[in-house]
Parts: structure tokens; sequence; C-alpha cells
């Protein structure tokens, strides 16, 4: 059976990490602790008193003074690593945590999932070719060398970096060493610890390279693993829960989100508020606990950016327009048809291209397997089609031999509108406005992965009125951006109103309008 040496770096609250270290060693596991050297002295013999007859608990035998970007975190790690396998021969898996990590699975459960995955956990992504770092400085922090602390020492920092580039002092990445970063979060198996401590011993040169390197914790243990270990062997993602805000800035948990945190798929969470005392005492005694049954719904992220993206979507991170001179043509006529729920849109259009010679698209910018014709592959992926709208759009049009061409939207998207009817093409609006039951919505937000299937009721009946808000919200957008040739058909309208609305609408006929619209089930759920 598993049994986890935690390697745990920490700097302050020595109540906490005393609580933590007793937690999490009660059910069998251990600890190797590294406490900053620049932290209060008597905070360290404090821990160390309360912990001395715990034998499951041990020290870094060296400690470091760490600074945040620095391979002082790193070589800290290592040295409570090194600790950790001399101390318990034991451990199958060491698990890298901070005081702001807390257990959200039972011991039971984190031993019998590392049983049943007999992989390294670990973030690993190409640092080059991958969009892992959003902003700042990304090739610079490897091929340039950073001897000062950016933010204590900024000064130094960017005057060496400066000199640097300056001067062209660049260096080459040791040649058969392919860069790897991600989160610095991770649990990794006895034998990979043991083939990395070995490494670093024949291969000073590498060690040297990252010593000199920005924010090494993010790339040092992730290129070494893959380097060292083959790749189906590896989960590439880390084991703890944590969520960064659109700053840049770490979710920090509260006494609410005790339900939400169970039901994630990970182990630990990071971070957990310092004030949240009801919270890191029910998450204190999860660990230890037995025959807990855990239902993961892993909505914890969507809901996160559903929550605190309300109100800003498209207005403060509004997708470009299209490129100038990239028109549709003055002689061509968009339908665009806006409805959230999309199978009361593709049954209109279903009968639209039934009764009329009108081409129609379902979900062109929305859904990833929409039926499309061949246009040379900018039609394979919802990331091309967004990219390139209007090329995708003008190809349509050409393929269909028409001038006229209906496309479904998702009320969310009202930049894609915008960006229709600023074109020379004539653009016409189809507001579909439809009734939305509770069960309705408790179903939608488990579709978009604002909950999971496992997730409880009553949990997801708390979303119903933000999502009800929501939509009223997206529908209130259009209606107020005031664009010709807008119409609207409701659910509650009698038929003969929204027969009038769609001939309107497509320029057809009272009758034609009158057969699309004969379906009884159209806003069926």
């Amino acid at each position: 059976m598993a049994k986890i040496a935690y390697i745990l770096l920490c700097h302050k609250d020595p109540e906490a990490i005393i609580a933590q270290a007793g937690q999490l060693t009660a059910a069998g596991d251990c600890m190797a602790i590294h406490f900053d050297a620049r932290a209060n002295a008597a905070a360290y013999d404090r821990i160390r008193s309360a912990l001395k007859d715990n034998p499951n608990v041990t020290f870094a035998a060296k400690r470091i003074k760490c600074g945040w970007g620095e391979w002082s975190l790193v070589q800290a790690t290592l040295n409570a690593l090194q600790a950790a396998v001399d101390a318990f021969p034991r451990a199958t898996h060491f698990y890298m945590l901070s005081g702001d990590c807390m257990a959200i699975k039972t011991a039971e459960y984190a031993h019998w999932f590392l049983d049943e995955n007999d992989k390294d956990f670990i973030e690993s992504h190409d640092f080059f070719a991958s969009n892992w770092i959003k902003t700042g400085m990304k090739d610079d922090r490897l091929i340039y060398r950073h001897f000062f602390n950016e933010r204590t020492q900024s000064k130094r920092f960017y005057t060496s970096y400066d000199l640097q580039k300056r001067f062209g002092l660049t260096r080459e990445i040791p040649a058969d060493i392919q860069v790897m970063i991600g989160s610095q979060w991770w649990c990794l198996r006895r034998r990979t610890v043991e083939m990395i401590l070995d490494f670093l011993q024949q291969r000073p040169d590498v060690k040297r390279f990252f010593s000199t390197t920005w924010i090494p914790d993010e790339t040092f243990f992730q290129t070494l693993v893959r380097h060292l270990i083959p790749k189906e062997e590896i989960e590439n993602r880390t084991p703890t829960f944590l969520m960064f805000s659109d700053y840049g800035m770490p979710v920090t948990f509260y006494n609410d989100h005790y339900d939400m945190l169970l039901r994630q798929d990970y182990l630990f969470a990071r971070k957990i508020s310092p004030e949240a005392h009801e919270l890191k005492e029910r998450l204190g005694a999860l660990y230890a606990s037995e025959e807990v049954e855990f239902k993961i719904s892993d909505e914890g992220r969507n809901l996160y950016g559903f929550l605190t993206g309300r109100g800003r979507v498209g207005r403060r991170f509004g997708q470009r327009f299209w490129e100038a001179g990239n028109t549709l043509g003055p002689e061509r006529e968009v339908f665009l048809i806006a409805c959230k729920k999309w199978h009361v849109a593709k049954r209109l259009v279903d009968q639209i291209t039934s009764e009329t010679d009108i081409p129609c698209v379902e979900y062109l910018f929305n859904e990833e397997n929409t039926p499309l014709p061949d246009l040379g592959g900018i039609e394979t992926t919802l990331q091309k089609r967004s990219r390139h709208r209007r090329a995708v759009v003008r190809m349509l049009f050409d393929h269909f031999g028409t001038d006229k061409l209906v496309i479904c939207v998702d009320p969310a998207n009202l930049d894609i509108i915008q960006d229709f009817c600023a074109d020379q093409a004539k653009t016409h609006v189809l507001e579909i406005e439809c009734e939305y039951s509770d069960d309705y919505l408790i179903g939608h937000a488990r579709r978009v992965g604002l909950a999971g299937e496992n997730s409880p009721t009553e949990t997801v009946a708390r979303l119903v009125p933000t999502l009800r808000n929501s939509m009223s919200y997206e529908s209130e957008l259009i209606r107020g951006a005031g664009f010709d040739g807008y119409l609207r058909i409701r659910e509650t309208n009698p038929r003969a109103e929204n027969e009038a609305a769609l001939a309107e609408f497509l320029g057809v006929s009272q009758d034609k309008a009158q057969a699309v619209m004969r379906l009884d089930y159209l806003f069926a759920d």
C-alpha cells in the first residue's frame, strides 16, 4: 500500500504547521519539513519541540534562506527530499506541500488512488511551445543568468539583466535537456525521486544551469521527471487543486467551500485562508476518517470562471474585430439566430432548410462538431473558425453558391453579432426568447461544466437564480445594442406573432413562415 512522505516548505504560523503535521502523520504517513532560514528562530524551535516525539516527522538537515523566484526554493525542496528519503525507507511517494495546503480527501482514498495509478503526478509542458506563461519574461528566464531576486533586489536584478541583453551574454541550454514548465505542486514515486537525486550527482552542469534561471521551481522538477521517466508513466497534472484569478493571484478558499472542494478530482487544495477556521478544522478531521464516499464532479474551475466573469464577458476582454477590408460584400445577407437553447434553434433551422432555399449552419462559432463542408481545413476547429470568422463565412457563401446564409449563435457572444452587423453585408438578427424551468437550468449547469453529474442537487439549485439572471442579462445586451433588423420570437407569444416575425426576418411569405413554424414541439425540452 502507498505510504506518502509529505515535503513541506513553510515559513510562518508554527501552530498551523504543528497541526498539519499531526493530522497527516496520524494516518501513518510521514513528513519532512523545511522551515525558511529567514523566518523567526523561536518559531522554528517551537515546531521542533512540538514534533520531536513524532517518529513520522523529520527536518531538512540544512535550512535555506528562501526567496520567491529563486533557486533557493528548489534547493530547500531537495534538502527536504533527501531528509525524507533517508528517514523514511518505506515511503512510496513524495508529495510537495506548502503550509497553505490541506487534504480534501481521506488518507484511505489517497492511498487507494496512488495504488491504482502507478504514475508520477506532475504538470509539465514544453517551455517554448506551450502557452503556460501568460505574461512577462519567457525565454529570458533561461538564456540569461539571474543572480538577484526581482522582488527584493529589483534594481540589481534588472541592471544585470539589461547588461546581459546589451552585450549579448546569452547561454545555451544543456543539449540533451528539453525544458518543461508547470505547477510546482507534485507527487512523485520513490524510484523517480531517487533517480533525480542520483542524476544531480552525475550531472552538476544541469543543476548549475537551473540555479541561475528565473523561477526554477516551475521548471526544474518538471524537466528532470520528463527527462528520466517515460511519458507513459507521467500524469501531466498536479494532484493539488489550485486556481488563479485573471489577475494571476491564487484563489483563496473559505469555510463555505468545503463541499465544493471534496467534489474535485484532487487530493489536496491550495490555498486555504488562515481565517477559515471551520474549514481547516473540518478538513483536518477528514484525512484520518474512514469509509468516506467521494462523489467527484470536478466543476470547481468552470464554476469559479462563470461566477467571477459575470458582467465582464464581452466588455472587458472582448475579442478583436475582423481585419480591415476583410468584408463579406454588400450584396450578401447574413441571418443570425440567437438562442440559448441550442436544440430550439437547431429545430428551427432544420425547418428553414426544409421549407426554403436558404442554407443554414448551426452553432458555427460555439460547437466543435457543427456539421460543415470541407473548407480546406479552416473549418476543423473552433479556434480556427473564431480566429478567421469572416473568411469562414465568406467560404460558406461560396460553397453554397448563394447570397443568403443563416447562422446560429449563442446570445453570450454579443461580439460575434456586433462583428457581423459592422460588415458591409446586410445582417438580420432574430432572438429566440425561451422560458427556463429550474430543472432546465440545473441541467444546463451540468452540461456546461458549472456542476458535475455527482454535484448535490441542492448545491446546484443555488446556481439557478444566477443562471436565470445571466441569461436575462445577455438578452438585454442584445436588445440594447440597437441592431438594425432586430426581431424576436418568444415561447410565450401566440404562434401568429412569431410567424409574422419570422416572415419579416427571412423575407418570406406568411405561408412559408407558417410552414417553418408548424412544429408543435419547437420549444419542448
